[in-house]
């Protein structure tokens, strides 16, 4: 290869190669970092089993045929340990003062401190309870805290959230 094709191909290679950052960048911009796609999406909420979280009473608790209401709704898992999920609350209390529906699973929580954070936030649940294995965030598909579902009113999934809400996404589910 003498000099003029070698100056050739380095060049192609540096066109094809800043060609392809640019789409991957454009492609990065446009996603919503927090919205992850599942298996789960348009199929119904996996079967769960509501159980209180200990010593919270005045708590309502929530069922799969709550989630099949006819309304859309929104489920949440969150921990009182999750930073993100401090950094989301304001975001759940504001959806669900425009009345949507809000279920919260507190997930491998200590009772008297999710009890606390929810005395000291605010309680934006129509519902509550309480996952102490993990064992329903896995059967959603769940990654880790904070994640949330927006469901359909016959039970179904539309939307998953990985991660805390934002204003962003606060707009999205509104919209619905």
């Amino acid at each position: 290869m003498n000099k003029k094709q070698a100056i050739f191909a380095i060049s192609l290679v540096a066109i094809a190669t800043l060609t392809l950052l640019s789409v991957f960048y454009m492609l990065l911009k446009k996603a919503d970092p927090n919205l992850l796609p599942s298996a789960l999406i348009n199929k119904p909420t996996p079967i769960f089993q509501s159980v209180a979280i200990e010593g919270t009473p005045a708590l309502p608790i929530f069922t799969n045929d709550t989630l099949r209401s006819g309304k859309i709704s929104v489920v949440n898992f969150w921990a009182s340990w999750c930073a993100p999920c401090r950094e989301e609350h304001p975001h759940l209390l504001e959806i669900a003062k425009a009345g949507i529906p809000i279920y919260g699973i507190n997930r491998k929580d200590d009772p008297k401190l999710a009890r606390e954070f929810l005395e000291k936030h605010g309680n934006p649940f129509s519902g509550i309870i309480a996952d102490q294995s993990g064992r329903i965030a896995i059967e959603w598909g769940g990654y880790g805290t904070p994640e949330t579902f927006v469901i359909s009113g016959d039970g179904k999934i539309l939307k998953r959230y990985v991660g805390a809400i934002t204003a962003e996404n606060v707009k999205d589910i509104l919209k619905r």
